[in-house]
């Protein structure tokens, strides 16, 4: 099926037909023509699209007629889902009124689909007439928007010296075999003027036999590249008629051929596709005289694929720093005066105007050309400040930068508009956006595999694309995600023409209807007056703002057919009950408000899939939430402070029968003291979980716990903890066998010493031991983990002396020893912690000594060491 915007929707009708057994003939027949309609619009609607993102087709009918679709694309989920709305919140009804109602909703069904299709039908008359025609008359290639990347003078070279003297030592010295050179990195970064310095270097130029330049690009079907390329080989292809040649078979042929006897350097410029080399490599014999290829690209995963042998090389291109920009900036806005230099009284403003650039050369070089002509008066720099992301000369970069975004596979395309949502330099968790994309239905379902575990190959594609960054979290646990702020302009762009979301902020203070989602950024008085919407799907409230009762009873009333409801920081510490009509809700996300109970009414929520209370005054879910058959991932949390205002993370009350909800994943976190051996008795039906974090934990229910944890095949992470003042010994059963599939331990409560089940887990890759007091040297057992990165260990042991043993801890990136009592010798053999990154020994009041080879660690960045009255070989 062609991937457009209809294809969820179609899936939605083949969903809807396999599940309502109590359809009548009359709505069957309706909902299977508006289905085989759909499909018959889509492979018109899928070239219309892909013509419009490419700028290609400027006609504003054509524009209005793929909104059209799209607005009854829409109308069609919202049929269907009032429809379920209506079955499921009167599924148990029964009598005469119920019966006529349901009679009246079949009715209501059809006349609305009824009128859908003839809708359809003159969109797609209409569509005869126009989508042809623009094709036709408005199908031109447009110019290459990189041009300027060909043709840069050499005193605007800044910043490449060492990368390209590498590059250029790389192809004319070293190894005789071909070699293929693939430098990575986002749009805007310089891969094409890098390249095109060296290829151009005399000495480059002189030690091959042929040199040839291939840009690639979107779009560019095999055939074509390989004729381009016979046609750049000279003399040997100027007696072939390459136009005869008929299949892609005799083309690589040909070349091949023709390059067997020379060395040769040819460039790939701007290659989006891994099966492009697939092909390609067998057309470049490997005639071991010192033949190079190069390829530029974005994607990660292109150039890991290019790179068949040890000697190839993948080169990851990053943003340049604040000096690099500062000097490229400086010396194009400043050429003609100041003799490159920014005047004392331009400083603060060229600085803004630089960071905003965030390292991408060709932003920079064009801001600042753009600069260069202007007058040097602060009142013109300010001018240009303002109007940053809109300025005419910023164009080309955008359409640059969009090229990204096109060409992603559709499934991608609303996964990466729905970072718009957030505000500007937001960092979103990964779990957070995995649980989003599923609550708004954006990941499909796979064989053999969760709907998460999906979702993170979406998120980690879009980071192989160089479209998203990251930073790992503490703990190694989790990652944060941003995007750059020109690409989110981009974005922004994008959603717009799609009416993908509506963000209310300092700018917009009032929603206007017609879009699926708001995202209230600013003010929320009155936000929400005038939208009467009911297809709205997503509500998300940025900020500290204060949402009272009766706009939340509002908000419920307007908008029905929510599915996600994430009002984060927002100030309200009562729910009211008419969130449980919100049938579709499948998301609803409430961290870190005053929230104080949750009502009952939550148990009628039959489709939720997220509920996030953490961080809130909840201390006890209501036993309604056992009902909740849907439910995955279940958060919560509660802060209270102890005689020291020390801050304590403690797990709320979950009453019986929370063992019912067998497609539970995350269970975050739960207060032992509070339900006792009947938790640990529930907890054995979810076989499911993958995240168990349970608080003041006792030595009764431990055992209990172990045996249930036994039976969780999928657990990745498990936290133990109990309070801080308890010096009660925890068993946790030498003889259990482990959920192998364990990354992360945590173990904050007294032990006898490390269980050793522990050692058979060698997917882990974090632990953490805090106020474990162990005695005996535990380090032994952990030294051989394969896959261990982050060893944490806070007041964990009583010992005098930890000894990391030559050989040991071979992919530890992260130490940290903190609050040992009685710790007085650290020693560090030579060959152990060879990857180490980051040392912590903090507030160890008996050390007296650390013993270390890891000085000579390239890979070491970050050493904090403190309390120690003698130290010895370490930096």
């Amino acid at each position: 099926m062609a991937e457009t915007f209809l294809a969820p929707v179609i899936e939605k009708l083949l969903d809807f037909l396999g599940q309502e057994v109590n359809l009548t003939r009359r709505v069957h027949k309706e909902v299977e023509s508006l289905k085989d309609e759909l499909e018959i619009i889509q492979p018109f609607l899928k070239d219309a699209e892909a013509e419009l993102e490419r700028d290609l087709i400027t006609s504003g009918a054509m524009k209005a007629w793929v909104k059209q679709i799209r607005e009854e694309a829409n109308h069609i989920e919202d049929v269907i889902d009032e429809h379920l709305s209506f079955a499921g919140q009167n599924v148990h009804s029964r009598g005469l009124i119920s019966f006529v109602k349901s009679l009246k909703s079949r009715y209501d069904m059809v006349s609305e689909i009824q009128e859908i299709k003839e809708s359809l039908k003159e969109i797609k008359d209409r569509g005869h007439s126009y989508v042809l025609r623009g094709f036709e008359q408005e199908g031109s290639r447009s110019i290459d928007p990189r041009l300027g990347s060909y043709f840069i003078e050499e005193d605007e070279l800044v910043g490449i010296e060492s990368t390209s003297k590498e590059l250029k030592r790389r192809l004319i010295e070293g190894e005789c075999a071909r070699l293929v050179i693939s430098l990575v990195g986002e749009g805007g970064l310089g891969k094409t003027t890098l390249v095109r310095n060296v290829y151009n270097d005399k000495e480059v130029e002189a030690h091959f036999d042929f040199r040839g330049w291939i840009t690639v690009s979107r779009g560019n079907k095999m055939e074509r590249l390989l004729k381009a390329l016979a046609r750049k080989i000279h003399p040997a292809m100027e007696r072939v008629d390459v136009e005869e040649i008929d299949t892609i078979h005799e083309l690589v042929g040909a070349i091949r051929q023709s390059l067997m006897t020379k060395r040769y350097v040819v460039v790939f410029d701007d290659v989006w596709r891994q099966d492009f080399w697939e092909v390609l490599k067998h057309a470049f014999p490997d005639n071991k005289n010192g033949s190079r290829i190069i390829i530029t690209t974005r994607n990660t995963k292109v150039a890991s694929f290019c790179k068949e042998t040890p000697f190839d090389l993948v080169q990851e291109l990053q943003a340049w720093s604040s000096d690099l920009a500062w000097e490229l900036f400086c010396k194009k806005a400043f050429r003609d005066e100041f003799k490159g230099h920014c005047p004392e009284m331009l400083q603060h403003l060229s600085k803004e105007i630089v960071s905003k650039c965030q390292g991408l050369p060709l932003v920079i070089s064009t801001i600042a050309g753009l600069l260069s002509t202007k007058e040097k008066l602060v009142s013109e720099w300010e001018n240009v400040l303002l109007e940053f992301e809109t300025s005419p000369q910023l164009t080309s970069i955008s359409k640059i930068l969009a090229l990204s975004y096109i060409d992603l596979p559709h499934h991608l395309k609303p996964c990466f508009l729905y970072f718009g949502i957030f505000p500007e330099d937001y960092t979103v968790y990964d779990r957070r956006l995995y649980r989003l994309w599923i609550a708004e239905g954006f990941i499909q379902e796979r064989r053999g595999k969760t709907l998460e575990q999906v979702a993170e190959e979406y998120l980690t594609e879009l980071i192989d694309r160089n479209l998203v960054s990251f930073e790992v979290t503490v703990y190694g646990l989790s990652r944060k995600y941003r995007v750059h702020d020109l690409m989110r302009e981009i974005i922004l762009s994008r959603a717009e023409d799609l009416d993908f979301y509506e963000i209310l902020d300092d700018n917009k203070s009032r929603f206007g209807g017609k879009r699926r989602r708001v995202s209230i950024h600013g003010c929320i008085e009155n936000a929400m007056e005038d939208g009467q919407d009911s297809s709205v799907r997503c509500v998300s409230v940025f900020g500290s703002y204060q949402l009272t009762k009766s706009f939340l009873c509002s908000l419920f009333e307007k908008f029905k057919l929510l599915k996600v409801l994430d009002l984060e920081k927002a100030c309200f510490d009562d729910l009211p009950l008419e969130v449980g009509n919100l049938f579709h809700l499948k998301y609803l996300g409430l961290r870190s408000t005053p929230l104080k109970k949750l009502p009952k009414s939550i148990g009628k929520l039959q489709n939720l899939q997220v509920l996030d209370v953490r961080d809130t005054l909840v201390q006890e879910l209501p036993i309604e939430i056992n009902m909740l058959q849907n439910l995955r991932h279940l958060l919560a949390f509660f802060v209270t402070f102890d005689l020291k205002q020390k801050t304590i993370l403690s797990g709320v009350r979950i009453h019986k029968g929370i063992g019912n909800l067998k497609e539970l994943q995350t269970l975050v976190s739960v207060g032992a003291e509070f339900s006792g051996l009947h938790l640990m008795k529930d907890l054995e039906n979810l076989t499911k979980l993958r995240w168990l974090i349970v608080s003041n934990l006792t030595m009764e229910n431990g055992k209990a716990l172990c045996s249930s944890v036994e039976k969780m095949k999928h657990l990745e992470c498990l936290a133990l903890e109990s309070s801080d003042d308890q010096e009660e010994i925890i068993d946790l059963q030498d003889k259990l066998s482990p959920p192998l599939t364990l990354r992360y331990l945590n173990f904050c409560c007294r032990l006898q010493k490390l269980p050793c089940w522990v050692r058979k887990l060698e997917n882990l890759q974090t632990l953490r031991l805090k106020n474990t007091r162990l005695t005996d040297q535990f380090l032994k057992c952990l030294k051989g983990f394969p896959n261990l990165s982050n060893l944490y260990l806070v007041d964990a042991f009583d010992g005098e002396r930890l000894h990391f043993e030559e050989g040991g801890f071979g992919k530890l990136k992260v130490l940290v020893l903190r609050e040992l009592r009685g710790l007085k010798v650290v020693e560090v053999d030579e060959g152990a912690l060879p990857v180490l990154e980051k040392l912590n020994i903090m507030k160890n009041p008996m050390l007296e000594k650390v013993f270390s080879n890891i000085q000579s660690s390239r890979n070491l960045k970050n050493v904090k060491v403190q309390d120690i009255s003698s130290m010895r070989q370490i930096n």
